[in-house]
């Protein structure tokens, strides 16, 4: 899965929960990648990746990074 794949799955995966009336997290995202905990790096680069091709956004910007929750761009 190439960089481009993994944001539009990023994206998908904020849609999803979105209409599930729920929020992506870092933890959500590991758990769809398949990503170990010690790894949560990776799932964290993954967002910040989809956040600069603008296709999520932040729920609150005021809370840590590690309780942040995130939208897709048009919710």
């Amino acid at each position: 899965m190439d960089k481009e794949d993994r944001i539009r799955a990023c994206y998908l995966h904020a849609c999803l929960r979105y209409v599930q009336r729920d929020f992506m997290t870092n933890t959500t995202l590991r758990e769809r990648f398949g990503i170990e905990e010690k790894n949560s790096s990776m799932a964290s680069r993954i967002i910040k990746d989809t956040m600069e091709a603008d296709l999520i956004r932040c729920h609150d910007e005021t809370v840590g990074s590690k309780a942040r929750k995130y939208l897709p761009w048009w919710a």
